[in-house]
């Protein structure tokens, strides 16, 4: 089945206190958004990439991307919406029935090839998948308008990370719905349709940059896999 992977890079760099978009941003020595293309490449040469970003970085995305040499990354590039989910929407008019679709954060550049790898196959086979890991901090549950917290337990709760794969049939019927700010990723879209979302082992260093500190964090990370 064709593979293709959204990639969406909206961000504007204003938790990392940057002017600087943080999906641009150099992390060892190549922008972060460049890593995240290479890996899907790296995890299936075949796969078709479609990038999704706001309308006033796309000249300086292309500049930036004849600067560091990469034209074996070929992608397509659309134009993002008002939110995550329109740009979603827009990327998925360029997908044909018939794909496994991936839909991934652009600042997510630690995701390994394994996980993409299955993502994609647990897709093909039952229709979704999305990569999760175990929470490790005590979680409590907080009431602002009872002004009251509750301990709950870690066990019934697990972190969710991108790619997010589907199958064309199932995730073109979920974005023909209307947006709604209770839709925080893709699966939450598609759950909307009643579909039960399948999970599958993250790994724990596929963090989202987003701060300073997930920056070098993400460094130390790569510096580790060089080593």
């Amino acid at each position: 089945m064709h593979k293709v992977a959204i990639i969406v890079a909206g961000g504007k760099g204003e938790r990392m206190g940057a002017s600087t978009p943080k999906q641009f941003l150099e992390l060892a020595g190549k922008p972060i958004l460049m890593h995240t293309l290479e890996k899907f490449k790296k995890a299936d040469p075949t796969i078709e990439i479609i990038l999704a970003l706001p309308e006033n970085q796309i000249d300086f995305w292309e500049r930036l991307f004849h600067k560091y040499q990469l034209p074996k990354v070929r992608h397509q590039i659309v134009k993002g919406g008002q939110t995550r989910f329109h740009s979603v929407q827009n990327a998925l008019k360029l997908v044909k029935e018939g794909s496994v679709v991936a839909i991934h954060d652009g600042v997510r550049p630690l995701v390994s090839i394994n996980i993409i790898n299955n993502c994609f196959a647990e897709a093909e086979k039952n229709g979704n998948a999305i990569p999760v890991v175990e929470v490790v901090d005590s979680l409590r549950h907080y009431s602002k308008q009872e002004k009251t917290s509750k301990a709950v337990s870690r066990k019934c709760y697990k972190i969710v990370q991108t790619p997010q794969c589907f199958t064309s049939e199932v995730i073109l019927k979920a974005y023909q719905q209307d947006f709604d700010k209770l839709f925080t990723d893709d699966a939450t879209v598609v759950e909307r349709l009643g579909e039960t979302i399948n999970l599958v082992d993250g790994n724990r260093d596929n963090i989202k940059i987003t701060t300073t500190e997930d920056l070098i964090i993400a460094e130390a990370f790569i510096q580790q896999y060089l080593t």
